[in-house]
């Protein structure tokens, strides 16, 4: 871990802490221990939304002669690295394309495809994060909300268009930089030859039926992200509507995709969802011990799959 995500952690920790204990440490440990049996479900759901980003991930790879168990595993160990270490969101798409090139997949092709099922996923995610403004507008009279939604959507959608301007204008010279320095960190990695990177990514992106059906695939993953708050929030004795489940999840996870720069976006993930539930009438206790939850489930999902990653 760089000093700079030691520093980014330490802060999240700080401010998930002072956001727990402001909220009430004793209520949100009680809405946890009141509500832990519905983790089953969740993690249920989750691993759908797994299976739907891995097909949509085996589609901007073009197949690659992959079964779905095998890029099924691939997505899981990249989920599960980026939710529990502190890579800042980077290292588990190192590893996950480290599995396919194990599973024979050409190198360049995995990191190419890898880098299109980010930009696909982004996309999708600001799609989705736009359709929860517009469910928001619908079920809000009250717009004070706009300014920091607002603002937070367009922010998004330039940093969504300057990933894929950099794609167009030198990204994957820095990306095979980055790489040779991965290596000496992942051993899987050694070896790796990645001629003909910009050449098999713009092969990729004017796949425009792939490019189409991974984008659909990933759009349905968010969404399906819905269900695990409305579930959660049921179990902690919250009744809000399919709607506003949609809203929350998508503009929560929006803020957490801002915060990046933190491993895990810990504490920036709890703000979120203070935020947006508040917006909906849920106590900020009960907001806290949905984040908590969320990431229970990331240890149960993730776990198994850093111990595979390591076999």
């Amino acid at each position: 871990m760089t000093w700079r995500s030691a520093a980014a952690l330490a802060a999240g920790c700080f401010a998930l802490f002072w956001i727990t204990r402001s909220v009430g440490l004793a209520a949100v440990a009680q809405n946890i221990a009141r509500a832990g049996w519905i983790l089953p479900a969740m993690t249920a759901v989750h691993l759908g939304q797994l299976l739907l980003s891995a097909l949509a991930w085996r589609l901007s790879l073009g197949g690659a002669g992959l079964t779905w168990r095998r890029i099924f595993l691939a997505r899981w160990v990249r989920e599960g690295v980026n939710a529990l270490l502190p890579v800042a969101q980077i290292g588990g798409q190192v590893a996950g394309a480290a599995v396919l090139v194990r599973a024979g997949v050409p190198p360049q092709l995995a990191v190419a495809g890898t880098i299109l099922d980010l930009t696909l996923e982004a996309v999708a995610q600001l799609a989705y994060t736009l359709a929860g403004m517009g469910a928001l507008l619908l079920l809000r009279s009250d717009h004070t909300w706009l300014g920091w939604v607002g603002g937070g959507v367009a922010l998004t959608a330039l940093g969504v268009a300057g990933f894929v301007l950099a794609q167009r204008l030198g990204l994957l010279r820095l990306v095979e930089k980055f790489l040779e320095r991965m290596a000496r960190q992942w051993p899987a990695l050694a070896g790796w030859s990645l001629e003909g990177l910009h050449a098999t990514l713009m092969a990729r992106q004017a796949d425009g039926a792939c490019v189409l059906r991974a984008l659909a695939l990933h759009t349905t993953s968010w969404a399906l992200g819905s269900a695990e708050v409305w579930v959660a929030l049921w179990a902690l004795g919250h009744r809000v509507s399919p709607a506003a489940s949609f809203v929350i999840e998508s503009l929560a996870m929006a803020a957490r995709s801002a915060g990046f720069a933190v491993p895990g976006a810990v504490g920036v993930q709890e703000g979120g969802f203070v935020l947006v539930c508040g917006l909906f009438g849920v106590a900020p206790e009960a907001a806290i011990s949905l984040s908590l939850l969320k990431r229970l489930r990331e240890v149960f999902v993730g776990f198994p799959a850093l111990l595979v990653q390591r076999a």
